[in-house]
């Protein structure tokens, strides 16, 4: 059984050079928050293992427009935001009618408080429309994108 934490879990992150910024908030203790490890070549040459919470909130900031490269790869149905300066995979995201899920690689995450261990996934094995429906279960909705120069 997962704990509950009495206020949100939040935690932040970024990029390297700092031009990406992420906000996660949850109401799962962070210990209880297992980073999902993709096996696809893309995740796995950087690095990646995902957190994300249906209930949780997201926010991605970028400095500026131009600090946001963004990567569509495999069914091109998700998003990968990465730092055009420094190259950090922050995040992916997918839009479905609309809304803009997404989730957080946790190697952006700063490290206090710990996460539990990562869980291996291989969603490389489903076919496009059973991804999206997994995304849709179990990325935060309605993410929120900033753009601070603007």
């Amino acid at each position: 059984m997962m704990s509950r934490p009495d206020k949100l879990t939040t935690l932040h992150g970024s990029c390297h050079c700092g031009c990406l910024a992420v906000v996660f908030s949850t109401d799962q203790a962070a210990g209880d928050i297992h980073p999902r490890a993709c096996d696809c070549s893309f995740c796995q040459k950087h690095g990646a293992a995902y957190v994300s919470d249906p209930a949780g909130t997201l926010r991605l900031t970028a400095m500026h427009a131009e600090a946001v490269h963004r990567y569509r790869q495999g069914a091109e149905a998700a998003q990968f935001q990465l730092c055009r300066q420094c190259g950090v995979l922050v995040a992916v995201t997918f839009e479905h009618q609309g809304r803009l899920y997404g989730a957080v690689n946790a190697g952006c995450l700063n490290k206090t408080p710990a996460l539990g261990a990562s869980v291996p996934v291989s969603p490389q094995w489903l076919d496009a429309e059973a991804k999206m429906a997994r995304w849709r279960q179990a990325w935060v909705p309605d993410v929120q994108w900033v753009i601070a120069d603007t």
